[in-house]
């Protein structure tokens, strides 16, 4: 099995277009002032000094895809009819994840304390988005390496809680890659904290 990749500071560019997406602006329909987008932009620049973004990575090859059942590295399983369907053409899976830092959160919880709501909805849709950004930061890593091999990651990625992947898979993923060292933690509900931490699965195939 290859070694777990640690990404201690990932430096992406604000992904202002899409955070806006989030919080409902809609480009050429939904109106707003100069005034306001000045506003929402500090909002946006706040979230991204409080955001440090970590990842991780590993390679695992896929033993057996049965039925449902997709085995991969030593011996461990994942069950889903979804996620074998998505690897069906793969011979090796990625498991990545990303982290926001407690930071962001802290912030988030403060404004929500303080009734500054506002300030809390931008910071929220900041750090969702900025943490899928990392995960693309991730994959593209992955690609640059792949390159030689002739080989690529797949477009998409799939997360444990989603389609028929239980949440419980969460576990696995963060044993498999080691997330307390980039200080996420999880719960006996298998959510993981920080709240704006997730993981994800995706596979490899041949160009």
């Amino acid at each position: 099995m290859m070694p777990v990749l640690f990404f201690e500071s990932i430096s992406i560019p604000i992904p202002y277009k899409k955070i806006y997406r989030r919080l409902g602006f809609t480009s050429g329909v939904t109106k707003i002032s100069a005034s306001q987008k000045k506003e929402i932009d500090r909002h946006i620049k706040d979230a991204a000094s409080l955001i440090q973004l970590k990842g991780v990575g590993l390679r695992l090859p896929i033993k057996e895809i049965k039925g449902a059942k997709v085995t991969v590295g030593e011996d461990l399983m994942f069950e889903s009819q979804h996620l074998a369907k998505f690897l069906r053409n793969c011979g090796e899976i990625v498991l990545i994840a990303a982290t926001a830092g407690d930071g962001i959160i802290d912030a988030i919880e403060k404004d929500i304390a303080c009734d500054n709501v506002t300030h809390g909805v931008v910071l929220d849709a900041a750090a969702s988005e900025m943490v899928d950004a990392s995960l693309d930061w991730i994959m593209d890593y992955f690609n640059r390496t792949l390159l030689r091999e002739k080989r690529r990651l797949l477009s998409k990625r799939y997360s444990a809680g989603y389609g028929d992947l239980p949440l419980e898979a969460q576990k696995t993923m963060y044993r498999l890659l080691e997330l307390e060292k980039i200080g996420v933690r999880i719960t006996e509900s298998c959510i993981l904290v920080p709240e704006k931490s997730v993981t994800a699965i995706t596979g490899i195939r041949q160009e």
